[in-house]
């Protein structure tokens, strides 16, 4: 055998050679080899491939609240560490995992048919896109983020106008050079690529940082000098698919059950037997969202009573409910209230 050269052994067997499929340019891609019905049954099933709306969700800080309050609107999303494309039990929806900053671009240039993704995001990209709806959640409570102007405690910045002539660091370049024209003043604004509480007390004068609580920002030592903008996540389509039929029927159902699922989050919903005779009183009591269900029970003389409330009042109202003569009572959970 010639120097150099290696034997490699093959097990006997008859071997069949048959159209090979590889996927991607490495060379470590895999490769499928498909017979001729196989591809056929491919062929035949991206022909019949259903209506599909592509969809945006942000991923990063959003991410765990967003998938939550899917899984509550009843859509299954599972990711996997190495992928950005999720997978999810809607034959009609793919689901693109995408920084939030981004989302409105790519719904804006049809990329993506809707996204969810926060108001402030539109507004820094100048993103012309159609809003849906407004949904109030953020990765840690229920209340709006903020965009604010931020200087350490110390310093001598009271307003916006003693940012004359000094340097501001952000992530949202364009809303702060906005404010900033808004207001007259002309100040060096620069792009900050993360930690930016640490740049406010050494590299700049002034920062404009997003906060739920501004606890974060006391941490650091940090005083706000005022609001810039309020922000919610908001579900945003691109207006070409919007006039599709289809798509925006799609897009208006994910819009109604992510509703009700985040109504759903601030109440319970309580069951209760009593006395009829005592009815009027328990019906003073209770600060029902519409007429309570009423139904009669087998006892003569006894009914059941449903209702659905805010979850924060229970712990006051269920003691007044027994001494009204309530019995019986239990308190659930829910999924989605949908108006």
């Amino acid at each position: 055998m010639p120097a150099g050269k290696k034997r490699i052994a093959l097990p006997r067997r008859n071997w069949q050679i048959t159209a090979v499929t590889c996927v991607g340019s490495s060379v470590n891609s895999p490769c499928r080899s498909l017979s001729g019905r196989s591809r056929a049954s491919n062929f035949m099933a991206n022909q019949s491939k259903p209506n599909v709306l592509r969809l945006g969700l942000p991923k990063g800080s959003l991410q765990e609240a967003t998938l939550q309050k899917f899984a509550k609107a009843g859509f299954n999303i599972q990711l996997s560490s190495r992928s950005y494309v999720p997978y999810v039990d809607d034959v009609e929806l793919e689901i693109r995992m995408i920084r939030a900053q981004e989302i409105s671009r790519y719904v804006e240039h049809g990329y993506l048919d809707a996204g969810l993704t926060g108001h402030d995001w539109v507004i820094e990209n100048g993103s012309k896109v159609h809003e849906v709806g407004e949904f109030i959640f953020s990765k840690a409570t229920r209340q709006p983020a903020r965009w604010v102007l931020a200087v350490p405690e110390n310093s001598p910045i009271k307003s916006v106008k003693d940012l004359q002539g000094k340097r501001i660091a952000t992530e949202v370049v364009n809303l702060t050079k906005k404010y900033l024209k808004k207001n007259g003043v002309k100040a060096e604004v620069e792009f900050s690529w993360g930690a930016t509480e640490v740049k406010a007390h050494e590299l700049v004068d002034a920062i404009v940082d997003i906060t739920e609580t501004g606890s974060s920002l006391r941490a650091n030592k940090l005083r706000i000098v005022d609001t810039l903008l309020t922000s919610t996540p908001r579900l945003i389509a691109n207006h070409a698919s919007w006039k599709d039929a289809w798509k925006r029927r799609k897009v208006e159902q994910l819009a109604l059950l992510l509703r009700g699922a985040l109504e759903a989050e601030a109440k319970v919903g309580l069951k209760m037997n009593i006395d009829e005779r005592n009815l009027p009183k328990l019906l003073a009591d209770l600060p029902a969202l519409r007429n309570p269900t009423i139904s009669h029970l087998s006892q003569p003389g006894w009914v059941a009573v449903e209702t659905i409330i805010d979850e924060h009042v229970v712990r006051d109202l269920i003691p007044q409910l027994k001494a009204a003569g309530a019995e019986g009572i239990i308190e659930y959970p829910l999924n989605k209230v949908v108006y």
